[in-house]
């Protein structure tokens, strides 16, 4: 007989959901304290969710922009040094595109209902 656990964002979900079912009853200090902590509890099952595609095509772009592969923090290291220092500028093909594809991962994970103007 196998026995199935829970996976760890339906475990961030059960909190999450027993935290809204409980806030009514809160005094509005406590309430919005719950609120917060949901908020946050949304933020942990996307990162689990999201996150590893997410990181994976950030680690391909910048790959790709850096010319050689590497993890995500080494990558994401080299390349801010090397936009500090000025060896990768707004002139580097591809560089925005992939800063902005990078951006818009990370916001589907932090704030998903955001949604940029367009102009």
């Amino acid at each position: 007989m196998s026995t199935t656990h829970p996976r760890t964002e339906e475990l961030v979900q059960a909190v999450a959901l027993w935290i809204d079912q409980i806030r009514p009853s809160l005094d509005p200090r406590d309430a919005f304290l719950a609120r917060v902590a949901v908020n946050v509890l949304s933020v942990v099952e996307r990162e689990l969710t999201q996150g590893p595609a997410a990181e994976a095509s950030a680690v391909q772009a910048m790959s790709g922009l850096l010319g050689h592969e590497g993890d995500f923090t080494t990558l994401n290291a080299e390349l801010c040094d090397r936009i500090r220092a000025g060896d990768l500028t707004v002139e580097t093909p591809g560089l925005l595109e992939a800063l902005a594809l990078m951006a818009r991962d990370q916001l589907a994970i932090d704030q998903p209902k955001y949604r940029p103007e367009v102009g």
